[in-house]
């Protein structure tokens, strides 16, 4: 008869443990650990059997029983972040407040224009007649700071570089050579040549193109960049800058002062019959803006996500660019350059937004605009009553925001 093997051979009955715990021969025996539901039974001697896939019955596995395990031991637990617009609904709190004070601040800035140091009584004919002049100038405001907003904020997301502004592309170079050139040629009434709806519409269009011909020239083929086009952008507008200098030294002094009152931007430059023509074309480009507003927050993560994704990039990058040139020659065009403004817009409406997404930064970005613009002329109109200088602040503080920011970034 062979020899079983050690691992197969059983225990004498002898050996084997009592019902009370103790061999036989009466030495304590080896409890065996009770047997947990769904585990398996291990006994000496044997090969253990293999493990259920199941999980065991008083074990669970769904979120809310980890949850409640963890609230057990104590552990901490980990807040998810959001793949939304916010972080967190601390942040979107932040957002609806700061949207509720700028609307209330915007309200009673253009509340306070149209009343404030009206010399007829609250009612009367001349009270209504003053009132619809200063709500003139109120709309021209609202349409430069939606124009400057949406045009910059769209501008730095195509660039993805929150230093440069639109007007690095020569609009306002532009806008100054044809100026220049009516005045240098035409004497004095090259400025009053140059007003009227004919006129105005002429230099949206000249500025409009001259942009829609850099974009077509340099970003198709297959050489296309963007870093390139602003490299050309600034070498044309530094040309024409150089051109719009030497044309002035050449002019006598009465019509340099003239002309110089054109060269910065004020809201007295534009003319109630720009109106209805400035007001639909903002109000399109600003309407086919916020309807890709998706597409800018692709736009923004790079060339390689909106290819990964399904976006056109070169195309969508052109018709971007063109919607904001038309933005930025109805606000040039109207009011003259304002460099720094847009930039200044720009800058506090990341700060008070907190979030990502073009669908909220764009309707804060006009509110802070028309809050900084408005806000400014009240200012100077009835606390300094130097009206005339409101654009040289707004760019003195645009300029020194910028610089600040250029210093704690340490590049461009």
């Amino acid at each position: 008869m062979s020899e079983r093997s050690p691992e197969t051979q059983r225990e004498p009955a002898d050996h084997r443990p009592s019902a009370g715990g103790t061999r036989a021969s009466g030495t304590p025996a080896r409890r065996i650990p009770a047997r947990r539901p769904g585990s398996t039974a291990v006994v000496p001697g044997r090969r253990l059997d293999a493990v259920p896939d199941e999980a065991p019955s008083g074990v669970g596995t769904s979120p809310g029983d980890l949850v409640g395990d963890l609230d057990i031991i104590g552990a901490p637990r980990s807040v998810r972040s959001s793949s939304g617009a916010f972080p967190d609904p601390r942040g979107h709190r932040r957002y609806r407040i700061a949207l509720i004070g700028l609307i209330i601040l915007a309200v009673a800035i253009a509340g306070g224009m149209l009343t404030l140091d009206n010399p007829m009584p609250i009612g009367t004919r001349g009270f209504w007649l003053i009132a619809e002049m200063r709500a003139t100038s109120l709309v021209v405001m609202a349409v430069v700071a939606l124009c400057q907003a949406v045009a910059t904020i769209t501008f730095q997301t195509i660039t993805t570089n929150r230093i440069i502004t639109p007007s690095i592309m020569g609009f306002e170079s532009l806008y100054r050579v044809i100026q220049t050139g009516a005045v240098y040629f035409l004497g004095v009434a090259g400025v009053v040549a140059l007003q009227g709806t004919t006129q105005f519409l002429l230099q949206v269009v000249a500025m409009v193109g001259l942009s829609v011909l850099l974009y077509g020239w340099l970003l198709r083929g297959k050489y296309a960049n963007i870093q390139v086009m602003l490299l050309v952008g600034i070498i044309i507008g530094g040309g024409m800058g150089a051109v719009s200098t030497f044309m002035q030294r050449l002019l006598t002094p009465s019509e340099f002062d003239v002309l110089a009152a054109r060269l910065f931007g004020s809201v007295t430059n534009a003319s109630f019959e720009y109106l209805p023509y400035a007001i639909p074309l903002v109000l399109i480009a600003t309407a086919l803006i916020w309807l890709n507003a998706r597409r800018l927050n692709v736009i923004a993560l790079g060339r390689d996500v909106c290819i990964n994704v399904g976006v056109d990039h070169g195309r969508q990058t052109i018709y971007m660019l063109v919607l904001v040139s038309v933005l930025m020659a109805v606000s040039t065009a109207l009011v003259g350059p304002m460099t720094f403004f847009g930039f200044l817009v720009a800058t506090l409406t990341y700060q008070i937004a907190g979030t990502h997404d073009h669908r909220l930064l764009l309707p804060v970005g006009a509110l802070a605009g028309f809050v900084i613009l408005a806000g400014a002329y009240f200012v100077m109109q009835h606390v300094f009553y130097a009206q005339g200088v409101v654009s040289i602040i707004i760019e003195f503080v645009g300029g020194c925001v910028f610089l600040a920011v250029v210093m704690r970034k340490g590049r461009l």
